[in-house]
């Protein structure tokens, strides 16, 4: 089925260095977030981003291949480490949709390591659609503290997986089926740590137009302080069976704000 889509990564107002990556496909929509400083988290992402553009080369994507994708991913990080030792600690959370096919008939499969988010948007409503991978989720939980205490809590930044890391995290994979009319929002936590899961709704249940809504939801990142990286991508399934491609569908790895001018 034919989707519309639209994406943005933005440095953010206290960052000098965008570690984010993005990448926006034929059947895979994932963003990536490097952690490490100087030890380049942004070549971590990167090599994220680009295992899952090699997978999306697929005639026929599986389920199956998006773990192994970041497997691949995975090696690839902690090879370019021992190449590099000075970048020993980088890592990478990730997230993402991709279009798969099971029993000759199109699904998602949802999937993140760390704290990176999807959504998903149908009948009206917005829902977490992967569970964050780091303390403060297990901390809520388990019941022990409120997701309005999490906002400011001081572990609120440490991950309990990442790519990156000896031995693999195991990936979170999820297959839904499709429905017209849905959506998808999948971002770092850039966006999440700036916005409440209701001021995001907000503006992905009322704006039509998935770059409005990636274009609004970073204005209002910046204006609330943007302390870290942020990217967003927006993935529509129309409720009609065909899109026009456009700019906006075309596969592309990232378009960095820095590059182009902000």
């Amino acid at each position: 089925m034919n989707t519309a889509s639209a994406f943005r990564t933005d440095v953010g107002l206290r960052r000098s260095v965008n570690e984010d990556s993005v990448y926006s496909g034929r059947s895979i929509w994932a963003v990536a977030d490097g952690m490490g400083g100087h030890a380049a988290g942004d070549v971590a992402s990167q090599l994220v981003v680009k295992a899952l553009e090699a997978a999306d080369q697929a005639y026929m994507l599986r389920p199956e291949d998006i773990p192994a994708a970041l497997a691949q991913a995975n090696r690839e990080i902690l090879a370019h480490t021992r190449k590099h030792p000075e970048t020993a600690g980088m890592g990478s959370t990730v997230a993402g949709v991709a279009q798969v096919v099971v029993g000759e008939i199109d699904h998602w499969a949802v999937f993140n390591v760390g704290d990176s988010r999807v959504y998903r948007i149908l009948d009206g409503r917005m829902d977490r659609a992967t569970v964050d991978h780091s303390e403060i989720e297990e901390l809520i939980m388990q019941g022990r503290i409120s997701r309005e205490q999490a906002r400011w809590h001081e572990h609120r930044n440490i991950i309990t997986r990442s790519m990156g890391s000896d031995p693999a995290p195991q990936v979170d994979l999820k297959v839904l089926p499709q429905t017209p009319g849905e959506r998808f929002l999948v971002c770092t936590d850039g966006l999440t740590g700036e916005l409440t899961d209701q001021q995001i709704e907000q503006v992905v249940l009322n704006v039509a137009d998935p770059a409005l809504v990636v274009e609004q939801l970073i204005s209002i990142s910046l204006i609330s302080g943007a302390r870290d990286n942020v990217s967003i991508i927006v993935v529509d399934l129309p409720e009609l069976g065909f899109v026009e491609a456009d700019e906006s569908t075309l596969p592309r790895l990232e378009v960095r704000s820095e590059d182009v001018g902000r």
